[in-house]
Order: C-alpha cells, then sequence, then structure tokens
C-alpha cells in the first residue's frame, strides 16, 4: 500500500509534504505546488513569501498586499521516513541529519572543495570540467581544442538540460558541421550528450557567478564523475538536413545544365551561313 504522506500547514492551508519531487502540493489542490528550489534556504530551514489569497508564492507583480514571511522546517523533520527511503539510509541514521548532509553527496563534496575537478567520460577518454577555462579540457591531450561552452551555447536544449554536439572522437574535441553543404553523415565523427556546466560542476559554477559555493547543491546532486551518451546521428535530425541539401544541389546542377543548353541554343541560332 502506498504510504500517506504528511501534511504541513501554512496559513489555515493543508500542504502534502512531497519529497520525492522536493515541494509542497496543496492537500486539496494537488497542481498548486511550491517548489523547495523557489525558497530561501537558511540552514535550519526554508524560508518564502506566502500570499493566503493565493496560496502560493505570490507573482512578481502580484497586487497582493497581503503577503507574509513563512519558514518551515527541513524536510528531514517534515518527513524523515519519505527522505530515508529517498536516500537509502535507515530511520536511525536520520537522527543527526541535515538535509544537507543528507541531499549532497559528502564525499564528492569534500574532494571538490579541496580542488580535484569533476570529470566526464566521453567516448572512452577522460575530460576535466574545467569551469574556469570555460571548457571540457582533455586529460593527455594537450593539441586538442577540448570542448568549449561559449562555442557549443547553441547546441544545449533548455528543454532537456543537455548539450548534444558533435565530436571528433580521434581529434578529443568538437567539431561543428556545414549545415548549409553537408550531403552525407559524417564518418569521423559521432554525437554526444552530457548535462550543462551547472550541473556538471556546480561548485565551480557558483564561484564563477559570484553565488555561494554551495548554492542550490540540494537540487543539482553533486557528482565526481559523468559519462557523456552517445546519440544516434538518426535522433538528431542531420537527415533531413542532408537530404534538403542534395535536393538544393540538384536544383542548382539543372539549372545550370538549363542555362548551359539555352546558351548553346541561342548561339546556334545567331550563326549565320557560311560564305
Amino acid at each position: 500500500m502506498k504510504r500517506e504522506l504528511p501534511v504541513y500547514r501554512i496559513e489555515g492551508t493543508d500542504f502534502v509534504i512531497d519529497v520525492a519531487n522536493l515541494q509542497l502540493s496543496e492537500k486539496a489542490n494537488p497542481e498548486n505546488v511550491i517548489p523547495l528550489s523557489d525558497m530561501r534556504d537558511v540552514g535550519d530551514g526554508y524560508v518564502f513569501d506566502y500570499s493566503p489569497k493565493e496560496k502560493n508564492i505570490p507573482m512578481l507583480f502580484s497586487d497582493d498586499t497581503d503577503v507574509r514571511t513563512v519558514k518551515i522546517p527541513e524536510l528531514v523533520q517534515l518527513d524523515p521516513v519519505g527522505m530515508a527511503e529517498k536516500y537509502g539510509c535507515s530511520i536511525h541514521e536520520m537522527q543527526d541529519k541535515t538535509d544537507f548532509s543528507l541531499m549532497v553527496d559528502q564525499q564528492a563534496l569534500g574532494r571538490r572543495l579541496m580542488g580535484q575537478l569533476p570529470t566526464v567520460d566521453i567516448a572512452g577518454h577522460t575530460f576535466y570540467v574545467d569551469i574556469r577555462m570555460d571548457m571540457l579540457r582533455p586529460k593527455d591531450d594537450f593539441l586538442s581544442n577540448g570542448i568549449v561552452f561559449n562555442q557549443i551555447d547553441h547546441f544545449y536544449d533548455d528543454d532537456r538540460k543537455v548539450y548534444t554536439i558533435p565530436y571528433n572522437p580521434k581529434k578529443h574535441e568538437f567539431q561543428d558541421l556545414d549545415y548549409d553543404n553537408i550531403t552525407s553523415v559524417p564518418k569521423d565523427l559521432i554525437v554526444i550528450s552530457f548535462p550543462h556546466e551547472s550541473v556538471l560542476d556546480p561548485i565551480g559554477y557558483n564561484r564563477k557567478g559570484g553565488w555561494d559555493e554551495t548554492y542550490g547543491l540540494k537540487e543539482t546532486h553533486l557528482k565526481s564523475h559523468f559519462e557523456a551518451k552517445v546519440v544516434d546521428w538518426k535522433e538528431t535530425g542531420i537527415e533531413a538536413t542532408i537530404q534538403e541539401n542534395i535536393n538544393k544541389q540538384r536544383k542548382q546542377q539543372n539549372q545550370i545544365k538549363q542555362t548551359g543548353k539555352e546558351q548553346k541554343s541561342g548561339k546556334q541560332q545567331r550563326r549565320g551561313p557560311k560564305l
């Protein structure tokens, strides 16, 4: 049987503690949710502005004057059973835990704070996530250009939160395509997919942005190592682009041939009789 989730009352309204999705959802209206990420983490709980009228955080330009500051306890206090189930520990082990110590991989955190960069395996080669240099830097290959983030920003899928890029496995670097003229799938390139740099190295990303280095780690799932996914070319839509280019080139060739025939026909017509 499904466990009945605990409820926390905010200004007279009951909210279900949804640990699985890290949010509060109104018991009487489950579609009305308050994500944990929209609250301010104050160490021993979470603080946010609350509108009893909207039963949520007020909209940015809301004219609601009855807005109150609300503080709720940590999730380990609101739903210790749910947190123990989600993060694989016993209720006994939960006694001395905080949300941060439970939700953030402490070993990965320690390694990163000691200066160890996260790594990404890309088609069998190790890359360092080097936010300071704005790139994925290949290990033991100083001739490679690597993968520079500001060169691949237009390959980022905001919905899926990943980059999907063409990659040269021999040179260990990003290699763009000539999309206007490509007429076949590149045999020396593959397509890879990996998360945004804020996921690959949230601490380095926070430092670069000037935020507290542990900001957002509870939602990010800090890791020391990632593996890029190899994507089939058929999933990229490149075949449609190739066919368009082939059709375009055929049309241009036919136009050239037709123009040549017309010019030749015109010359023949302009010739006078031999004297």
